[in-house]
């Protein structure tokens, strides 16, 4: 029997563990990145390991969220990754250079290498034909040290393309499609491997909007073969000699098989408030929009800049349109600037942003109150976009920009005329001036680590109790993001390297009181509904509950990311047995587990939760291997990571 793309690669990078489906297995890691929301905690959790300097092949630290300098947090933050890097083998990507995932694969992205980075978007890797996965910042850590990445050994999905997209047709039209098909939770513990004759009908960037967004899919990452049209893009590059053919044996066996008919696609779009929700553009044709928003690790690439430019070319934006659009690095920008793209997009009316997440994150342009936004990002969680009640879609740069003209939903494949050609540049312009390498190990005492005020410490942690009995100190339903329980946005994202503040805005979406009580609890649990955790990786989303006095998290079911960034926080993860025992346990109860500790250390996966308050006896799974048991019982990963070094 063959194998798979995603087994090749895996098989041979695998350190720890059998090569079993459903089994945890560690593999090395070849690259790591990191964003600076997430990357200073990641780095001050690296510093706290003690390793001098990194043992990657290639640690890059990327400024692309917290470019809203107004106050000294982040620039504080930013001056702090950078002497980090400086210090200890990463490279840094200063500001403006562009988006983590867009400047990765254009500048370091290796076909066939292995990838983590604390953003759940680090997928985007997969369209080069990496194994690249989104990570907590402390798995990012340990990585960096030399340590092994954990996944459970997934299933692969076989999402074979057919035929090649109509005129005016997208990529982000194939993700959505697959999207509608499988739900934001179909892709739980699989990879998307992407196959069939239709995959040399997509270029690179291209490829790499499926499995950026493939993200939303729940899945552990997705993966394009590296092929002819790979290498005519790192040929493009300047980077050719890293190139080497990889993809699946022939008589591969896949757990899952889907087929897509490139060519029967239409204009899609994601409605609020899920990427799932997913309908054709041509349902929704004729309804009046307020603002339309470019860019993103998604759709910013120079082929959707050129599109947009050509569309927006002779034109003027609908006087009750707000068109934003950001370049995705300043390879594009500059590149739009040097061709005459940017002209046209300024003459239209547009407004030109720095080469940023921006609105993406909430960081700016947020919608009017109870506005249509539509977007070419990855997300379009409630209240994400800055504006509670702001109604996000998530589009094709063709649907976004022709609606911007318009006014309203308007489906390019009707709107516009014949589709030109529109080809990936011969050669990029390539200027790395704006990505700084780090000292020669030798003069790594030379360089001093500078911290700003608002750098705080990583949380107190402790060793799992013996007993946990403590009250419910919030119970939230399905599909809670990483959003809901630690959001984004302008005011919110400076706090990241400061825990105690940033605590202050824990789930303060569902209820602006919780963190208060929490606090005052002094220990509580949460209890949650199904795909527990979902969207960006933020390891702020485990670490905020834990400062607040967290013990425990009990829900249906947890989203990947999310479980890994509780146990490494040294919160317990555990899911009902029975379902319907959701609706046993209310906020405010008291809540039992006896013997936990011993229960853990002896491998039981069954646990008891007596619920004091009505007396209801509830079974629930606490299933951990004999690593995450191991971390869970040191109090997390930072702990366990220590004892590990010191033994």
């Amino acid at each position: 029997m063959g194998l798979t793309l995603t087994e090749k690669i895996l098989k041979n990078h695998i350190v720890d563990g059998e090569f079993v489906k459903g089994k945890e297995i560690g593999i090395r890691i070849d690259q790591t990145l990191t964003q600076d929301a997430t990357g200073t905690m990641a780095y001050l959790e690296f510093e706290a390991m003690g390793v001098p300097r990194v043992r990657t092949e290639r640690s890059v630290a990327y400024i692309d969220h917290n470019t809203l300098q107004s106050g000294f947090e982040n620039a504080d933050d930013h001056r702090f990754i950078g002497s980090v890097a400086k210090k200890h083998g990463i490279y840094f990507s200063r500001p403006g250079n562009g988006i983590c995932h867009q400047v990765h694969l254009e500048r370091f992205g290796i076909p066939g290498k292995t990838l983590i980075g604390s953003d759940s978007h680090t997928p985007t890797g997969g369209g080069i034909g990496m194994i690249a996965i989104g990570a907590g910042g402390l798995d990012v850590a340990v990585a960096m040290g030399g340590g092994a990445y954990y996944i459970t050994y997934p299933k692969v999905v076989k999402v074979e393309l057919k035929g090649k997209l109509s005129p005016w047709v997208a990529a982000k039209d194939v993700i959505l499609e697959v999207l509608r098909i499988m739900s934001v939770k179909g892709g739980v513990g699989k990879v998307i491997e992407y196959c069939g004759e239709g995959v040399k009908t997509l270029s690179v960037p291209e490829r790499a909007t499926i499995t950026n967004m493939g993200a939303e899919l729940g899945a552990t990452t997705s993966i394009f073969p590296s092929d002819e049209i790979t290498l005519e893009f790192l040929k493009a590059q300047g980077r050719e000699e890293v190139w080497t053919e990889l993809k699946a044996d022939d008589d591969a066996e896949y757990d899952e098989h889907i087929v897509i008919d490139l060519s029967t696609l239409k204009p899609l779009a994601a409605c609020p408030h899920s990427p799932d929700n997913v309908k054709p553009i041509s349902e929704l044709a004729g309804q009046k929009i307020d603002q339309v928003c470019i860019g993103s690790c998604t759709n910013s690439s120079f082929v959707d800049m050129m599109k947009v430019a050509h569309i927006l070319k002779g034109k003027t934006v609908n006087p009750d349109v707000s068109l934003a659009i950001a370049p995705g690095s300043k390879q594009v920008l500059n590149m739009i600037a040097q061709n005459g793209a940017l002209s046209d997009m300024i003459d239209a009316g547009a407004r030109i942003l720095e080469s940023a997440c921006g609105p993406c994150i909430g960081m700016g342009q947020s919608p009017n109150s109870k506005g249509i936004s539509l977007r070419t990002f990855n997300r379009n969680f409630e209240g994400r976009s800055g504006t509670k009640d702001g109604q996000i879609y998530l589009v094709s740069p063709e649907v976004a920009a022709v609606s911007a003209l318009t006014g309203v939903f308007t489906d390019p494949t009707e709107a516009l005329g014949e589709m030109p050609e529109f080809k990936l540049p011969e050669k990029f312009v390539i200027n790395d001036n704006m990505v700084s390498a780090p000292v020669d190990e030798k003069d790594m005492d030379s360089v001093e680590i500078l911290r700003g005020p608002n750098i705080k410490p990583f949380p107190q942690t402790s060793p799992l109790d013996e007993s946990i009995d403590c009250q419910v100190s919030l119970k939230v339903g399905d599909n809670i993001t990483t959003d809901h329980i630690m959001p984004a946005g302008a005011k919110i994202l400076p706090l990241r390297s400061n825990i105690p503040a940033i605590s202050q805005h824990c789930f303060t979406v569902c209820d602006e009181a919780f963190p208060n009580r929490a606090k005052n609890m002094g220990k509580s649990i949460i209890v949650g509904g199904s795909n527990y955790g979902q969207g960006s990786s933020r390891e702020h989303a485990a670490l905020a509950p834990l400062y607040l006095g967290i013990k425990a998290v009990l829900v249906k079911s947890f989203a990947r990311i999310h479980r890994a960034n509780l146990i490494n926080a040294g919160i317990l993860p555990l899911t009902f047995v029975n379902e319907n025992d959701y609706d046993k346990i209310s906020q405010g109860d008291e809540i039992s587990i006896s013997d936990v500790r011993k229960a853990i250390e002896e491998g039981k996966t069954e646990l008891e939760v007596v619920n004091t308050t009505t007396g209801a006896k509830i079974p629930v799974l606490c299933e951990l291997t004999g690593r995450t048991k191991d971390i869970i019982l040191a109090g997390g990963l930072l702990d366990y990571t220590r004892e590990q070094l010191n033994k």
